[in-house]
C-alpha cells in the first residue's frame, strides 16, 4: 500500500525554514505540513511551483492588532482588519483587548468579542485579555477561557473604560499572572514624564517633545522592579525609544524574564520626515529621529529587540484630525496591518539583513510569545500557512488598495519593495479581493497544538 496522498503539493527553490534559506517540496494535508520534501511519483508535478522571483515564507504572526469590534466597528473590524492581513502575508493576528466595547477584561467581554469574530475572520485570531484596576479576580477566569495574555497601561489608554495600573495595581496583577504563568505585555509610558497640557500644533516636532524618551526609560523601569519582585514574564510592545535598551539589557542579565518589541513606522520612518499637520503619523510613543531608528535596528541584530509587530491602530478620518493637522487632537495610531513585511524588507535589506531574520522577527518570534508552536514556521506538523513574496519588486503605497476599513496611513505615496502575492491559511489560498470568499480563519486559543 502506498504512503497516504498529500491534500497539496507545493514547490520553491527558495525558502525559509528556521535558520537558513532553502529548496522545499511541501506536502500538506489537512491543513498541515505534512513534510518539507515530498517525493512525487514519476511523471507527477506538484500542484504548486513558485516563480523564479517568489520566497517561501511562513505565514506572518502578528501579536499586536487593534479590531476595534464590537463597539467602535466603524474604525476596524474583524472582516476588514482581517483581509488586510492576508493581502499583507499575515496568517494569525492577535486582537489588543481595547477599543472595543466593551473591552476584553472580563469573561463576558471575552466572549462578546468571540461572538463579533465568529465566522467573520480570513486568518486565524487570537485574543489578548486586560489587565486593569480591580479585575485581578477575572485574570484567572480569562485565562482558562484561552486568552494568549494580558494587556495593562502604565498611563491613561486613551478610552475611558480600559483603565491604567499604578505601581500597586501592577504589582498586584503580575502576582496573579505569575501563579498562572501568564504573559503580560505591557504599554510603557510614564505619565509624570510625559507633558500634562501637549501644545495645540500642526509642528510634528511640538508633539515629540511631550512623549519624551525619559517616558518610556521610567515606565520599562518600573516594570522591571515589578517583574522582578513578583518572578512574573512580561513585554514591552511598541518599543520607540533606544534609550532605554541599555536598561531591558541589564534586567535580563540579573534574570528577569523580559521581551521586547518594536514595530514597522519604529524602523521605517523618521521625526524629520513628518510634514506640518500629517497627523497620520501620530502614535504614542511617537516615532523619533533618524539616529534613534538605526539604534533600534542595532538592538534587533543584537537581539536586545525580540519581535517586529505592526500595533495596527486605525480609526475614522474625522479622528485624526487631517483637516485642522492639529496633532494635540488627533487619535494617535498607524494603520499598516496590510505593508508591515513590506516596510520592514524594505528596510532591513539595505542593512545587510535576510529575509531568515525577518521571519525570525515576524513569523516564527511572535508565535512563539504567545505559545502559538504551530504558527509562524515552516515544519513538520506546522499549520501550512504561507506566504508567497516577491523580494525584489517595489510598488508604491496607494490607500485605494489597502483592505483596512479606513485608508488613513502613514505609508501613503511610499515606495516600498518586497510585495506579497499569496497568502495562503491552513493550505487555502485566501484572495482578500474576493468580496464573496467564505471566511476560513478560527479563533485560537492558548496551548492549542
Amino acid at each position: 500500500m502506498g504512503a497516504e496522498p498529500y491534500d497539496l503539493v507545493v514547490r520553491a527553490t527558495r525558502a525559509v525554514v528556521g535558520d537558513e534559506e532553502r529548496p522545499v517540496t511541501l506536502g500538506l494535508r489537512d491543513g498541515r505540513i505534512a513534510t518539507l520534501d515530498a517525493q512525487l511519483p514519476p511523471g507527477a508535478e506538484p500542484d504548486v511551483v513558485l516563480a523564479d522571483d517568489e520566497v517561501l515564507l511562513p505565514g506572518l504572526v502578528d501579536t499586536h492588532v487593534h479590531v476595534n469590534e464590537p463597539g467602535r466597528t466603524e474604525w476596524e473590524g474583524f472582516d476588514s482588519a482581517t483581509r488586510a492581513a492576508a493581502a499583507g502575508g499575515v496568517t494569525t493576528i492577535v486582537d489588543m483587548p481595547l477599543n472595543s466595547v466593551p473591552p476584553t477584561t472580563t469573561l463576558a467581554g471575552l466572549q462578546a468579542k468571540e461572538e463579533a469574530a465568529e465566522g467573520r475572520v480570513h486568518v486565524d485570531v487570537g485574543f489578548w485579555g486586560g489587565a486593569v484596576p480591580g479585575n485581578v479576580p477575572d485574570l484567572g477566569e480569562l485565562h482558562d477561557a484561552g486568552v494568549l495574555g494580558f494587556k495593562a497601561f502604565l498611563l491613561p489608554s486613551g478610552v475611558d473604560e480600559f483603565g491604567h495600573l499604578d505601581d500597586a495595581g501592577l504589582r498586584e496583577a503580575l502576582a496573579e499572572l505569575a501563579r498562572l504563568d501568564a504573559l503580560l505585555v505591557v504599554h510603557a509610558e510614564d505619565e509624570g514624564e510625559i507633558d500634562a497640557a501637549p501644545l495645540h500644533s500642526r509642528a510634528y516636532a511640538d508633539f515629540v517633545t511631550t512623549r519624551p524618551p525619559s517616558a518610556e526609560l521610567v515606565a520599562i523601569e518600573r516594570l522591571v522592579r515589578a517583574a522582578e519582585d513578583t518572578d512574573a514574564r512580561v513585554h514591552v510592545v511598541h518599543l520607540s525609544s533606544a534609550d532605554a535598551l541599555p536598561e531591558i539589557r541589564a534586567a535580563r542579565d540579573r534574570g528577569v524574564r523580559l521581551s521586547v518589541e518594536t514595530c514597522p513606522h519604529y524602523l521605517t520612518l523618521a521625526a524629520e520626515d513628518v510634514a506640518d499637520g500629517h497627523t497620520e503619523f501620530k502614535c504614542c510613543p511617537p516615532i523619533r529621529e533618524a539616529a534613534n531608528r538605526e539604534r533600534l535596528w542595532a538592538g534587533l541584530a543584537d537581539g536586545t529587540i525580540d519581535v517586529v509587530v505592526s500595533d495596527h491602530s486605525p480609526c475614522t478620518s474625522d479622528l485624526k484630525h487631517l483637516d485642522t493637522g492639529d496633532f494635540a487632537d488627533a487619535w494617535g495610531g498607524i494603520a499598516s496591518v496590510q505593508l508591515g513585511l513590506s516596510a520592514v524588507w524594505t528596510e532591513a535589506r539595505v542593512r545587510g539583513h535576510t529575509l531568515v531574520d525577518v521571519a525570525r522577527w515576524m513569523c516564527q518570534g511572535p508565535a512563539d510569545l504567545v505559545g502559538l508552536r504551530h504558527k509562524g514556521r515552516l515544519a513538520v506538523g506546522a499549520d501550512a500557512d504561507l506566504c508567497v513574496l516577491a523580494p525584489d519588486e517595489t510598488f508604491t503605497v496607494d490607500p485605494a488598495g489597502l483592505h483596512h476599513r479606513n485608508p488613513d496611513t502613514a505609508y501613503a505615496g511610499r515606495r516600498l519593495t518586497g510585495a506579497v502575492r499569496e497568502t495562503w491559511l491552513h493550505g487555502i489560498l485566501v484572495d482578500p479581493a474576493d468580496a464573496g470568499a467564505a471566511p476560513r480563519g478560527r479563533l485560537l486559543r492558548r496551548g492549542e497544538a
